[in-house]
């Protein structure tokens, strides 16, 4: 086996242990609440991991506490690919990261089974990335068409995830604390999330429909100026509607609720660091909330691993995050993508370092198919094996066509669905200098 085998294999080993530190089976049954003596557990679920936190907490309350159909019941939403087989819950699949009328659809019935909820019930909301796209209601006056339009626009302006969001919540009857307001008085709602975002903010995950905003439609109205100056006159209307505030801290309405996250990034990163120490590499954690445009990131982290290896140090840098790409080309690929190919650039087939780069969902951009690419591996052979082809790195780099990339080269990674989401995950393998063979 040579070396950069051995590497590559070890960084696909680092990518599943990362994946595996945030699956429901593990990390949800502990928090799910226990029920009354009487009253109904009613599940509410939306996002990538929905399916299988969906189906986790049927058979926990089936099992662990004897629930029926008369006293457990609910409504799950996922992206299309994403969904499991329940046996009391309805599973939905819908549209990501653009929504559709199936999400639309579904998220008319979650306000209204959150509505109907009766004295002894409980709701229990399971929520992780992706949960934007799914649960999708938007405010009167907005079409599905329009609020389309508004998120490509968005995805395609280098505008953070986080600011999207900002957007999204003021234009939605569902997200920034309104499925909590949809509640009657007095029923308890717990919410349990897998944490997609930078900080692990409830705010930003599935855009906190059950937690109070701090952000404002002023906040959104400036954010669309900038990023979508030309999206339709019915989104700058919503926005200028005093109508479509948002809950604040603070307000009574959330009395009774309860937020509480069963994954994070952090884990995940810490889970594949043990591995890596375990195979003599040096964990070198640079944070699970990174941001930044992919390739200049790619850019900063191929001079760090350069560095590293000059100092002798046989070593892994870590991280998370959600990187962005502002978009210039026709070609196809995602965030972790881009990353890769400005990796590889940037260390220009320096011998013994290797990386690979993807979403822990399963998917990477794309175009909203179950099996779109997660991401891609690079290592010291990429840019020679590119040439020899005739694929220019760079040409492929300026129109954004990562896919395009690794694709010819058989190095995309494709784990496929995955049933969870704790954001990007990347790792960059450093061998000492002397260690590496001709």
């Amino acid at each position: 086996m040579t070396d950069t085998t051995a590497m590559r294999a070890l960084l696909q080993d680092l990518f599943a242990a990362a994946v595996d530190a945030a699956r429901a089976e593990t990390c949800l049954p502990p928090h799910l609440p226990a029920p009354a003596d009487s009253g109904r557990i009613v599940l509410l679920g939306a996002g990538k991991a929905a399916g299988a936190m969906m189906k986790v907490a049927e058979n926990h309350y089936r099992e662990t506490h004897g629930l029926g159909p008369d006293r457990l019941v609910g409504l799950g939403v996922t992206r299309h690919g994403y969904g499991q087989e329940t046996q009391l819950i309805e599973m939905v699949e819908a549209g990501h990261p653009v929504p559709d009328q199936a999400g639309i659809d579904a998220t008319r019935r979650t306000l209204a089974m959150a509505a109907a909820a009766r004295p002894g019930d409980h709701i229990v909301v399971l929520l992780s990335g992706g949960g934007s796209a799914n649960w999708i209601a938007p405010v009167e006056g907005l079409s599905l068409a329009d609020k389309q339009a508004l998120t490509r626009a968005l995805l395609r302006s280098g505008a953070t995830i986080e600011q999207i969001n900002t957007v999204r919540r003021h234009l939605s009857r569902i997200k920034g604390g309104r499925l909590a307001a949809a509640r009657p008085e007095g029923v308890p709602m717990t919410t349990l999330a897998v944490s997609d975002v930078p900080r692990d903010e409830p705010i930003a995950i599935a855009s906190g429909p059950t937690v109070a905003d701090p952000t404002t439609l002023a906040d959104a109205r400036a954010l669309v100026a900038r990023y979508a100056p030309d999206a339709p006159e019915s989104v700058h209307a919503a926005l200028a509607d005093p109508a479509n505030e948002t809950p604040k801290p603070g307000d009574p309405l959330f009395a009774g609720t309860r937020f509480e996250i069963v994954a994070r990034p952090a884990l995940s990163l810490e889970r594949a660091a043990t591995i890596a120490r375990e195979q003599g590499y040096e964990p070198v954690l640079l944070g699970d909330s990174l941001e930044g445009e992919a390739r200049e990131v790619a850019a900063k982290h191929a001079r760090m691993a350069r560095e590293i290896q000059a100092a002798g140090r046989r070593a892994v840098l870590l991280s998370g995050g959600e990187l962005t790409v502002t978009i210039r080309g026709e070609g196809r690929g995602g965030p972790n993508q881009e990353y890769a190919l400005a990796l590889a650039i940037a260390l220009d087939g320096a011998r013994g370092i290797a990386a690979v780069a993807g979403d822990t969902d399963g998917t990477d951009g794309g175009a909203g198919s179950a099996d779109d690419p997660a991401g891609a591996l690079v290592d010291e052979t990429t840019l020679a094996r590119a040439a020899r082809s005739g694929h220019d790195a760079a040409a492929f780099l300026e129109r954004n066509d990562s896919t395009g990339f690794f694709d010819h080269l058989g190095d995309l990674l494709r784990p496929g669905p995955t049933y969870t989401n704790v954001n990007d995950f990347r790792a960059v393998l450093i061998d000492k200098a002397e260690a590496r063979r001709s």
